[in-house]
């Protein structure tokens, strides 16, 4: 199980801690690997929480068609200046029995893959600023990796904005995403759901719906030096509102998560091409 949440939690760590996607001159691809310390809920409204320190893989590669960076992998389905259609994927860490959840079965990791539609909705003359609203739809799977569950889906939209220099010419990139979620009744019923069999007095027995899922916001710094990378982000939940909000499970309405990683760049390629080309 240790093994198993460090799989899950680089995972996610690697996917939040994410830079600009803003055009400069870049190597065509870069590997290296670093670590990560995270510090999260131990799920969207519970009231006690895990803090991690774990190795972190760093894979960068930017080719005329499949683009691979610390935030997602880009331009595989459809692409113009306008609009692209990628591949948007997501997960949660395996949930620990905490006092909410006490003798009730645990919460297996999650990976959330599907479509996103991203749309250019302004790009500044110098392309240092960009912003984006991005439009993704993913299936969820909850697996122990001895079996497969579909949970349902979450749709994501999100309004991004990546600032490349953002402190004057420093090589810090800012990026920041806010919107709202929406989960079906299956995922909401996994997570927030309770079985009468695991009713208590201070826990009654509760069936979710889906719809509104509450709301979220990101804010990563990163820079890149010569031979390694570093970022921090923070990530802000709030599920007032939420179709699940009256489950005996959400401890807290409001949540943060931070992180810091430092990644070591080992080796990189001669070659150099525009990041969004």
């Amino acid at each position: 199980m240790v093994l198993l949440k460090s799989i899950f939690i680089t995972a996610a760590a690697s996917i939040l801690l994410a830079s600009s996607a803003i055009a400069e001159q870049m190597p065509q691809w870069e590997i290296g690997a670093g670590a990560a310390y995270i510090d999260f809920p131990d799920y969207r409204g519970s009231n006690e929480r895990e803090t991690y320190v774990l190795p972190i893989p760093y894979v960068i590669y930017h080719g005329d068609i499949l683009k691979v960076d610390r935030q997602r992998v880009r331009g595989l389905l459809f692409h113009t200046e306008a609009a692209e259609l990628d591949v948007s994927v997501n997960g949660t860490v395996p949930g620990r029995n905490n006092g909410a959840r006490q003798g009730m079965p645990n919460l297996d990791p999650t990976f959330e893959i599907g479509p996103a539609l991203n749309i250019s909705l302004h790009k500044s003359e110098s392309n240092h600023a960009q912003l984006e609203l991005r439009l993704p739809l993913r299936s969820v799977i909850a697996t122990d990796f001895s079996y497969l569950r579909d949970i349902g889906f979450m749709f994501q939209p999100q309004l991004n904005l990546d600032v490349q220099n953002v402190f004057d010419q420093t090589g810090w990139n800012l990026g920041m995403g806010a919107g709202p979620i929406f989960t079906d009744r299956r995922y909401n019923q996994y997570f927030y759901g309770v079985d009468a069999s695991y009713a208590r007095p201070d826990r009654p027995a509760y069936i979710a719906s889906g719809g509104y899922a509450g709301s979220q916001v990101v804010a990563a710094l990163t820079k890149r030096f010569p031979s390694y990378w570093i970022s921090g982000f923070v990530k802000w939940d709030r599920l007032q509102g939420a179709a699940f909000e009256g489950s005996p499970l959400v401890k807290s309405k409001e949540s943060a998560t931070f992180g810091f990683a430092v990644s070591w760049v080992f080796a990189e390629s001669s070659i150099k091409v525009d990041e969004d080309n």
